[in-house]
């Protein structure tokens, strides 16, 4: 691959109005020049790939038929997108995307205002789009809102609540579905696009519109005439369901063939009332490594040779094997554990990779479910099956457990259900940024009833407290980093940990520093300086009351610490317990700020939020003075009195 590729048609385009200045002849072109460019820049980077590749099509025609921004484009999910922001004016910057102080991974509306609605999480497209198309209307506003879901955005239940609603509602709002075989996936030909050319059409809409009035009137004829129209498209297009919802359905229709795209989505544009258009695409589309693998290449982690698809550091190397991730530690601990008990069985919410369920669905197909993206239903699910005598592991990140918190209160903690949650991903996780952060889940889990929630310092004791969690009688969870931890060894025998028990790691004096999970290891580090006690405290959940009243009783100063937000969190936890008990102890709580952290690498993201040795001295030292200081002005203040 050249160092620079040419692009003279993309080079002239700083905005999609210079996009909508060129002929439709030179869009094939442009397309062409857009893959070369992002595949350019993905063997550099890293990043999301093999979908923004997919909706390099789809991308154009609607930045050339739509007025943007004026007309709303809300992208879902965000990493479809990076073709978007090619167009808007985002190109030259493309490098820095993920990166600390870079372009943010997903659309972020105040990066750009063509990024009309801020998007992280899947399937939220269809509700915005209608919600700014119910503004339009009731602002008398002339613009149009359109949704562009994919990606296995369908599948979240999400989505079809607000086609419900949408169908109700009767607003002019086109959804369009990119289904790139990650969600519906029918046949695609000559036929179907040249059906979806028609059913968009003036002619068709204006027949069938007048048909429906004169019909009407006469009940027999028109519920034949209606029952034969949805036969007729049931026979070519599978658009009964979306038809049900309210929604005028178009397609499928071949999301690589811009002539077709280009003619239905301006034919679709100037109709009234929900518009819903199939589109199919290729996810990967004309990288053949990504077109065969889309789920290696939904995103790239480090530079590769776009020649052969291989790292570029997959070369023979003399360095130690890397320490296994923590999901590989969960991922080793499931299979064992399943090979012992019969009534394991492990849910997701579509994040098989991620969340390290790979080798049990090869090892245990009919005890691994994925739900799709329903994170609401895989904690249900999950909760009826525990019902029934299952023993469910629900594999979940941090930032998607949010979303089905009612489940988790209702279903799980309310009728005390023995599921255990595997959380991956919990605290500052890189690059995703903000939206992917697992930084409240302490703060909304240690306040529910019956929950045990247990935080690991390293790869052993994930381990072990997944263990200790699965022989639970109760709603459970182990929350762990992204990546890896300090490189302890993961002994296969399995030991439960004492339930609500820390551990002193480091004996020191006046400072005693209580440490959740990841933190431990700063924590220690700092302590080596301070000459502080430090402590792992293993469980927010059920506190270790024994060992605080020790500490408090010990120590001048008590110092919580937790890569989790301040507010509500371990910390708190433990000054509720000292307040309690009537004591007044010198306390102070370490942790995630009041702000969202940007995306970066995590180490990018820990030193802004300070979670470092360095930072933890630095505060600690600073409180110390500020103390002193005020005691001493307290005692100027007592003496000038006297």
């Amino acid at each position: 691959m050249p160092e620079q590729i040419d692009t003279p048609i993309l080079d002239t385009l700083d905005s999609p109005a210079d996009l909508r200045r060129l002929p439709e002849s030179r869009l094939k072109t442009l397309a062409e020049e857009m893959r070369a460019f992002l595949l350019l820049w993905a063997s550099r980077n890293s990043g999301h790939f093999a979908a923004s590749l997919g909706a390099v099509e789809l991308t154009i025609a609607l930045h050339y038929i739509f007025n943007t921004p004026e007309d709303r484009l809300v992208w879902d999910v965000g990493h479809q997108a990076y073709g978007h922001k090619i167009l808007t004016g985002r190109r030259d910057r493309l490098h820095t995307i993920r990166k600390w102080g870079g372009l943010a991974p997903f659309p972020k509306r105040d990066e750009s205002h063509y990024d009309t609605f801020g998007v992280g999480h899947s399937s939220t497209s269809i509700s915005a789009a209608l919600g700014m198309a119910l503004a339009a209307r009731n602002t008398g506003a002339d613009r149009k809102a359109v949704a562009i879901i994919g990606d296995g955005g369908m599948t979240a239940g999400l989505a079809f609540e607000a086609l419900n609603h949408a169908g109700d509602a009767g607003a002019d709002l086109l959804v369009i579905l990119n289904d790139n075989n990650m969600s519906i996936s029918p046949n695609v030909g000559a036929l179907s696009n040249r059906f979806a050319q028609i059913l968009s059409g003036k002619l068709y809409t204006t027949v069938r519109e007048k048909g429906k009035k004169v019909l009407s009137k006469m009940p027999p004829a028109w519920e034949i005439a209606r029952r034969a129209e949805e036969h007729i498209k049931g026979l070519i297009v599978p658009g009964v369901l979306f038809e049900e919802f309210g929604f005028n359905y178009i397609g499928p229709i071949d999301g690589h063939h811009l002539p077709a795209l280009l003619e239905t989505i301006r034919n679709v544009k100037q109709l009234e009332g929900p518009q819903f258009l199939h589109v199919i695409t290729r996810k990967g589309k004309g990288y053949a490594p990504a077109e065969a693998d889309p789920v290696k290449y939904h995103a790239v982690s480090k530079p590769f040779d776009p020649e052969t698809g291989m790292a570029a550091s997959a070369q023979p190397s003399t360095a130690p094997p890397s320490k296994p991730t923590y999901s590989q530690v969960f991922s080793n601990w499931v299979c064992d554990m399943a090979a012992k008990d019969s009534r394991l069985v492990a849910v997701t919410p579509a994040m098989r990779e991620g969340s390290g369920l790979v080798r049990f669905e090869q090892e245990y197909p009919d005890r691994y479910f994925d739900v799709a993206i329903a994170e609401q239903h895989s904690v249900a699910v999950a909760a009826g099956m525990a019902c029934d005598g299952l023993k469910p592991v629900v594999a979940i990140y941090s930032t998607f457990l949010q979303r089905a918190y009612d489940q988790v209160v209702h279903d799980v903690v309310n009728q005390n259900l023995p599921v255990l949650f595997a959380i991956d991903r919990a605290g500052l996780v890189g690059a995703d940024g903000p939206t992917h952060n697992g930084a409240y889940d302490f703060s909304f889990l240690r306040c529910l009833p019956n929950m045990v929630v247990m935080a690991p310092a390293d790869e052993n004791e994930c381990r072990q407290m997944l263990y200790t969690g699965f022989l639970l009688d109760q709603p459970a969870t182990v929350r762990y980093p992204r990546g890896g931890g300090p490189g302890v060894e993961a002994q296969e025998q399995m030991t439960a940990i004492p339930l609500g028990k820390g551990e002193r790691r480091r004996q020191g004096r006046k400072i005693a520093i209580l440490a959740f999970g990841a933190m431990l290891q700063p924590a220690l580090e700092a302590g080596d300086e301070l000459d502080a006690t430090v402590v792992n405290m293993r469980f927010v959940k059920p506190l270790d009351q024994e060992l605080i009243l020790q500490l408090a009783d010990e120590h001048e100063l008590l110092v919580t610490v937790e890569e989790n937000v301040i507010q509500g969190g371990a910390g708190s936890a433990v000054n509720e317990y000292l307040a309690s008990r009537g004591i007044a102890q010198f306390i102070v709580n370490y942790g995630l700020p009041d702000r969202l952290i940007q995306h970066g690498s995590q180490q990018d993201m820990l030193n802004d939020a300070k979670l470092t040795k360095e930072g933890l001295l630095e505060f600690i030292q600073q409180y110390q003075e500020d103390r002193t200081r005020k005691t001493h002005v307290g005692r100027e203040r007592i003496a000038g009195v006297n």
